[in-house]
């Protein structure tokens, strides 16, 4: 699929394409604006232009990006490092769930969303991450426990994002229903869902290829820190 050629950097083309009105920046670096998930993108990632990075980035602010390696300049560390799997939806569609208990989440939830993923981990978020597409969340007790939505586009493809599951609500299905309500959206549209998973992750990646989705490419992924 022509679009999967997208997908390996697709934080760089997401930022420079569809979703440029949400990203600062020019020809060659790129993050998303304040509030948004702190992701930052260069044009060329073998030779990234941190000249231009700096003058986006706020000292100390850790910030997400994909395919760069090498050593730190001057001005910047490396915080962390790992590598993730891209993976794209290659099953047939998920059946409807009307018992799936989903409500939609809009910007009056962000606090709670943003205490969610700060509490689970799925990834970089901020308080404006839910203006980035359709989120849907499962609430018990006026308690937000579980949460999933969409993050990045670029062509035809649109990644499933920040999905979590409070700890004491796992193992009852929600991430799976929620991700799938996600998937056939999605479809529906004429996109491809795509999604990003840690590779040290191993039970999340053998759960996703039973749900049909397929592994497309490993990358690396850094949290850098600009320095005062």
């Amino acid at each position: 699929m022509a679009d999967l050629e997208l997908f390996g950097r697709l934080m760089w083309h997401a930022l420079s394409g569809p979703q440029a009105g949400i990203a600062l920046g020019g020809a060659s670096a790129r993050r998303l604006a304040p509030g948004f998930s702190p992701i930052v993108a260069f044009a060329d990632a073998a030779a990234p232009d941190f000249a231009a990075l700096a003058a986006l980035c706020e000292p100390g602010r850790p910030f997400y990006c994909e395919n760069w390696q090498g050593a730190a300049p001057a001005g910047w560390r490396v915080e962390a490092e790992a590598t993730m799997v891209k993976m794209y939806f290659a099953g047939t569609e998920p059946a409807d769930d009307p018992a799936d208990g989903a409500v939609p989440l809009g910007p009056a939830h962000a606090a709670q969303m943003l205490a969610l993923a700060e509490l689970t981990k799925p990834g970089p978020f901020g308080l404006r991450t839910v203006e980035m597409g359709d989120y849907f969340g499962v609430f018990e007790g006026g308690e937000l426990v579980a949460m999933a939505g969409e993050r990045l586009r670029a062509g035809r493809l649109r990644e499933v994002s920040g999905v979590a599951t409070r700890p004491g609500h796992q193992g009852r299905g929600h991430a799976r229903r929620l991700m799938s309500r996600l998937v056939r959206r999605q479809l529906a549209r004429g996109e491809q869902p795509v999604l990003h998973v840690m590779s040290a992750n191993a039970l999340a990646r053998g759960l996703y290829a039973r749900q049909g989705w397929r592994e497309h490419l490993e990358v690396p992924v850094r949290v850098i820190v600009r320095e005062a």
